[in-house]
């Protein structure tokens, strides 16, 4: 078990041997158990260090046990693994989630809301759709459910739905300084759509770190995919303009930059210098493998769970805004060989 988190009703139930229906059963107060099996219970309680928190466990036995998790695309693998990860450390915790997925659309995301608040959800997580999203929040806020705004801000009204992202700021700051420490002086930033809060983060780390080094920006937004990629890495070859490297709005973008170069003959490593972002599981297994920013989106959802989890059982109410740390996964396309940079 790991000692850096309290014992769950799954560790008791582990722990004596037993099924955690069995472990309720007890905890319930349940006429139907044995005695010998409560004595059982009671003991790997108190030999694991656990703590039955009623109050928390009749809130579950109402209608608080459910938690609507709104994902904005969960064809994308970075949105995907946040939902698994969260998902699984829910039920750690008792709680069962209901998951739906927006496909980019804040009408969608408006109807899926309106219907997990309907059902009665005790939270709900968002990784919000942009585009017109404000009267969404002002039905949760009338309903008074706590929300969290995950990865993504469109809501500006922390105190009610509070944000919790990587550091993209520090992230692209980190990519491009290597870059440039790798030898590349003509260094392009390529995908993400203009205006939109997590591409004016991302960016804004490399325009600052071009500007110290006194190097000329290259922008190419658009569409956070892989078909804009490889599109971007033709275009890039066709200019002629000696571009050496990319930054990419995430790691979609550079799987895609990656084809591009491949087409047209770029050895990336060596001719040209990939940073993704995001460290998604695939780039790893590229070839060549594709260095990213880590933003540890497993560990991000584990978080989430224990925030709201807090938050609906002790009413701690967590920080506006919450920033989680960065590294860097250096491998093959930025020509470092492989490893981590804090």
């Amino acid at each position: 078990m790991n000692t850096n988190r309290r014992p769950t009703i799954i560790d008791v139930a582990k722990h004596a041997g037993i099924s955690k229906s069995t472990v309720s059963l007890v905890l319930q107060n349940s006429p139907s158990v044995r005695e010998e099996t409560r004595v059982l219970v009671r003991k790997a309680m108190a030999e694991i260090g656990y703590v039955y928190n009623r109050a928390a466990a009749n809130m579950r036995m109402s209608n608080a046990g459910l938690i609507g998790l709104v994902i904005n695309d969960l064809r994308n693998p970075f949105f995907t693994e946040f939902a698994t990860s969260l998902q699984m450390a829910m039920a750690e915790r008792g709680y069962s989630t209901v998951i739906a997925n927006t496909d980019e659309s804040p009408e969608l995301q408006d109807q899926v809301v309106g219907s997990m608040i309907e059902h009665g959800v005790s939270a709900l997580i968002i990784c919000p759709a942009y585009g017109e999203t404000r009267a969404t929040f002002d039905a949760i806020a009338r309903g008074g459910i706590p929300t969290m705004q995950m990865l993504r801000r469109v809501d500006e009204r922390l105190d009610l739905f509070p944000l919790i992202a990587p550091d993209y700021l520090t992230g692209s700051r980190d990519a491009t300084r290597h870059l440039i420490a790798a030898g590349a002086r003509r260094i392009a930033f390529v995908g993400g759509l203009d205006g939109r809060a997590v591409t004016e983060e991302r960016k804004a780390g490399y325009l600052e770190v071009l500007a110290q080094e006194g190097l000329e920006p290259i922008i190419m937004t658009g569409k956070a995919s892989r078909a804009f990629g490889r599109n971007a890495a033709r275009q890039l070859f066709a200019d002629r303009a000696g571009v050496d490297a990319a930054v990419c709005f995430n790691d979609l973008v550079a799987l895609g930059m990656l084809s591009g170069c491949h087409e047209v003959g770029w050895r990336v490593g060596t001719d040209f210098l990939i940073m993704g972002f995001d460290d998604i599981e695939e780039v790893a297994q590229a070839y060549p493998s594709l260095s990213s920013v880590r933003c540890d989106i497993a560990g991000i959802g584990v978080q989430a769970a224990m925030t709201v989890v807090d938050w609906l059982e002790n009413r701690n109410a967590p920080p506006p805004e919450t920033r989680t740390t960065v590294s860097l996964s250096i491998r093959q396309s930025s020509g470092r060989g492989s490893g981590s940079l804090p």
